[in-house]
């Protein structure tokens, strides 16, 4: 599960293919639009047609709690998590003081992790945890984590109503019925009702806006994969991670994957009408998040292409068409990227370096016009 990333169309469309036809060498002009962030996450346009970050903050000197990826390495608060806020070639942080745990060296937080509008505009800020909901409530004795909450108006003095407490959830029902660890991620508004993606209980949850039904939509299993030692497979934990609402309205969840990290092993569900996970596509390496565009494209974000194991956080974003041909966006510009937008002008915005505090970036990738084709026979969906 997600404890902690560490160095740490419709219908016939949208079925599995299992060859991809080519893949497309396009050209994208990157360009900086902020810099210095503290591990940005969530990315989401909002109805002002602004940008907005959500920073996870670099911790602080306040308590702490075990770190679940480290053994002996401790997460320690303060009130470092922001909200930023893109617009007019200018960025500002709107939303200071939000509660994050970190590293000593500010890597590996955990705060405001996404954010979404629901169809009024108002704002919805997810926070994460990456612990044992018992260990936010005895030793950091910060009951935001874990929680997805309502503002008011974005700026800092907001107030703000708690819509699901996802940590709790874990706590008390442990859906997955393994190490009771939550770690919300990422979630949408559909229809009034959250949807949210917890990395560390690998499970997707649903909730109504108006705090009703709290409940399991689709738990993740554990599967067994080769063992990158040799001997017996090993159980690997899903770590959900991402979610879309595809252009046939169901949900799609992709995963980063639990130790051994296995390369290609990270998978893409769509969920049934039964609330199944069904293999969507496969074949990725540490998926992050994911987005379609307007024509049913799904763009896949790999936190580490080459695997977390393998200690390379260099990521890699890969469109697949609606016929099942992938191509690769970008690779060698993308360090631990850690979230992925798109705008009607078919521009990509990428958060960038999303697990270290002041050394963060928000990239937009800009298409231009010339592209080949390349052969790929590798690539399956």
């Amino acid at each position: 599960m997600l404890k902690q990333l560490s160095v740490a169309l419709v219908g016939a469309a949208l079925m599995s293919v299992g060859i991809a036809p080519a893949v497309q060498a396009e050209k994208f002009q990157i360009e900086v639009l902020a810099n210095g962030l503290d591990s940005p996450r969530g990315l989401t346009f909002g109805p002002d047609g602004a940008l907005y970050v959500t920073e996870a903050g670099r911790g602080g000197d306040g308590a702490c709690i075990p770190s679940p990826s480290q053994p002996g390495a401790e997460l320690c608060y303060g009130a470092s998590s922001a909200l930023t806020r893109i617009k007019d070639g200018k960025s500002e942080r709107i939303v200071t003081g939000l509660p994050s745990v970190a590293l000593p060296d500010g890597s590996d937080a955990s705060g405001a992790h996404d954010i979404a509008f629901d169809a009024t505009g108002k704002p919805y800020i997810l926070f994460g945890l990456a612990g044992n909901p018992g260990d936010r409530e005895n030793l950091l004795g910060i009951p935001d984590f874990g929680q997805l909450f309502a503002f008011d108006t974005l700026n800092t003095n907001a107030a703000r109503r708690p819509i699901a407490d996802l940590a709790a959830y874990e706590g008390a029902n442990n859906p997955d019925s393994g190490d009771v660890i939550s770690n919300p991620y990422a979630f949408l508004i559909k229809d009034n009702t959250a949807y949210v993606v917890d990395a560390g209980a690998n499970d997707l949850l649903r909730v109504g806006l108006d705090r009703s039904e709290l409940a399991v939509q689709t738990v993740f299993s554990t599967r067994l994969v080769p063992n990158p030692s040799g001997g017996a497979d090993l159980p690997m934990q899903a770590v959900p991670t991402s979610i879309a609402i595809g252009p046939d309205r169901a949900l799609y969840v992709g995963q980063l994957t639990g130790a051994p990290f296995p390369k290609e092993g990270a998978r893409i569900y769509r969920i049934d009408s039964n609330d199944r996970p069904q293999i969507y596509a496969d074949g990725f390496t540490n998926i992050i998040d994911l987005a379609f565009d307007s024509t049913g494209n799904l763009y896949v974000l790999e936190y580490a292409a080459n695997s977390l194991a393998s200690g390379d956080t260099t990521g890699a974003l890969i469109r697949i068409a609606p016929d099942g041909t992938r191509t690769t966006i970008a690779t060698s510009e993308l360090i631990s990227p850690t979230a992925l937008a798109l705008d009607s002008d078919g521009r990509i915005y990428i958060s960038n370096n999303g697990f270290n505090a002041g050394k963060g970036q928000i990239l937009r990738l800009v298409p231009q016009d010339n592209s080949v084709s390349e052969p790929n026979s590798t690539s399956s969906r």
